[in-house]
């Protein structure tokens, strides 16, 4: 039973407000005595207490609520324990790892534009936020019933190809290159902005050469493609590592021969004008900067290209929507960009700009023109070789020890940025990223395999038929925050798509965890009381499940050992 859907019905029917109203002004007590929901009274009458009063006489209890009780200006709702703990365990042995699933998305496909790193550059610590949260979402959208198309948009074309062109060409090293290309190309680009310091004609040669390459020059599209797929080797090297998937890789070089269609397709639908020699649309009327269609030499800008994308994307996957997700310092270009596809004719409701903040670093701003850089993969392998060293100090004989530790390696690394609100920025801080201590993902993995170890401890006891098992003995207090939690996991699911915020679901495994930890030190498991330890086994293993689903929701793997 969807407990809280049930709660707004009934709240829908005795206050007449809006169902979208009460939906969100209806919510979780911070403190569990005060009981499984509560209702905010402000919106019924000048004297919230006194309505909080008339509305308890007038609600008649329904089976699954045991009491109601005034609080200030709230109305809480006390869920009967006996019936929501039969219902919650059963719908997750019934439903087992597809527990929480939902039909909300069925037949709505979306299109999640994620990750989207700049060829020929290094995969930096800075593109760890679109990865990771653009991945999560896509998980959890997928769960919940939606046909999900991922897409790598990669930075493949532009003027930084002209400029890495040039540098190549007059100062690159074939062998060099094959050794170990990142490095080496982001070296060149590096000394391509040194060497333009003085001597400013490079700038004017790199965008020559871009033109060339827009063209189809075959040295300069050789070069290109070299530098390319270069690139995608060592990008899905890492994606491998944070088991990431693309359903496409299509970057924006791929729509190259889609751009004057495009602008031909715009351009009857928008009024254009030429400015400074350059093709632009006008937004001023929306108080927004031009969108640059083509510049004065002819070469295309970035609007242009997203949108040849989104028009391709409309066509060919017909999406509810196109989900971007990219930095907060974007903000402006999704501006121009949807109100030009709105103009075009395209609901505004069908472009979603997922922004995040940044990682701030001590010694300021990252650039790879400069060449400072954090290579993510220098942050995975502290991270994984961090994990080593403490699986050898704790315990030395683990199986699989390397797997177990590439599992808690990126998994830290991955929570650091899920458990934040994406909108805030981060400090970038080592210890603090390579932390296993706290609201961690290792606290929540360790957690899991605890509850691993005590089913396991159980099967060698021969206790195993404890799906079975009699729920109304599990009356405790631990027990209850347990089963409350358990029974809220897909509404949460469903707070993380409303807002795009996966640190809903990382905060929500928190609390399971500490709710069990707490459960686990004060009430012993396996016991004499056969009856009593088998409904206590199942609420170890229900736990066990959303744990696990959880936590591969958010991108993470849960061994079973630690």
């Amino acid at each position: 039973m969807d407990y809280k859907l049930e709660l707004v019905k009934l709240l829908v029917k005795e206050t007449k407000l809006p169902l979208t109203e009460v939906t969100n002004l209806i919510s979780t007590p911070p403190d569990p005595k005060l009981g499984d929901y509560a209702f905010p009274c402000f919106k019924l009458g000048k004297n919230p207490k006194e309505e909080a009063e008339k509305l308890k006489k007038k609600i008649k209890l329904p089976l699954f609520v045991s009491k109601l009780e005034v609080a200030g200006p709230y109305l809480n709702f006390f869920l009967n324990p006996q019936n929501l703990t039969e219902t919650t365990l059963q719908a997750i042995f019934q439903e087992k790892e597809k527990y929480g699933q939902q039909n909300i998305g069925r037949n709505k496909t979306l299109v999640i534009d994620f990750s989207s790193p700049n060829i020929a550059k290094p995969f930096g610590i800075g593109h760890l936020r679109s990865t990771v949260i653009g991945h999560s979402l896509s998980g959890i959208y997928s769960f919940l019933g939606y046909k999900v198309i991922g897409v790598n948009h990669l930075g493949d074309w532009g003027t930084q190809f002209g400029k890495l062109i040039v540098a190549y060409q007059k100062w690159g090293k074939e062998k060099e290159l094959q050794h170990d290309p990142i490095p080496y190309l982001l070296q060149l680009y590096v000394k391509f902005h040194k060497e333009a310091e003085d001597h400013p004609e490079l700038e004017d040669q790199a965008r020559t050469e871009f033109k060339h390459l827009e063209e189809g020059n075959p040295k300069s599209l050789k070069l290109w493609e070299k530098f390319r797929q270069l690139s995608l080797t060592e990008f899905e090297r890492i994606y491998k590592i944070l088991n990431v998937n693309f359903d496409s890789y299509h970057g924006e070089a791929f729509y190259n021969d889609k751009i004057e269609e495009t602008i031909t397709k715009i351009s009857q639908k928008i009024p254009t004008t030429i400015s400074e020699g350059a093709l632009i649309i006008d937004l001023k009327a929306y108080n927004l900067p031009p969108v640059l269609l083509k510049k004065s030499n002819e070469s295309t800008t970035y609007h242009t290209r997203d949108l040849a994308a989104a028009l391709y994307r409309f066509n060919k996957y017909k999406p509810e929507k196109i989900i971007y997700v990219v930095g907060s310092e974007q903000k402006l270009h999704f501006q121009q960009l949807f109100k030009v596809l709105e103009l075009y004719g395209i609901s505004k409701e069908k472009l979603v700009h997922i922004d995040f903040g940044l990682f701030h670093f001590p010694e300021g701003k990252m650039s790879t023109r400069k060449g400072q850089v954090i290579f993510l993969e220098e942050v995975l392998d502290k991270a994984i070789h961090l994990a080593e060293k403490i699986i050898e100090e704790k315990n030395p004989t683990l199986k699989n020890k390397e797997e177990v530790a590439k599992m808690i390696g990126v998994g830290a690394i991955i929570f650091s940025d899920l458990s934040n609100d994406r909108i805030r920025n981060i400090d970038f801080n080592w210890e603090k990223m390579l932390s296993f201590e706290g609201e961690t993902a290792p606290y929540l993995q360790y957690t899991h395999a605890r509850a691993c170890s005590i089913l396991k401890k159980a099967k060698k006891e021969k206790v195993t038929a404890y799906a079975s098992a009699k729920f109304s003995l599990l009356l405790q207090l631990e027990e209850q925050i347990i089963v409350s939690a358990l029974a809220q996991f897909p509404e949460i699911l469903r707070s993380v798509i409303k807002d795009n915020k996966p640190h809903h679901l990382a905060g929500y495994l928190i609390s399971l965890a500490q709710a069990f930890n707490e459960f686990y030190h004060k009430l012993p498991v396996i016991s004499a009381d056969k009856e009593l330890m088998k409904a206590r086994l199942a609420l170890v293993s229900s736990t066990r499940q959303v744990l696990q689903i959880g936590l591969n929701l958010l991108g993470i793997r849960a061994p079973e050992e630690m």
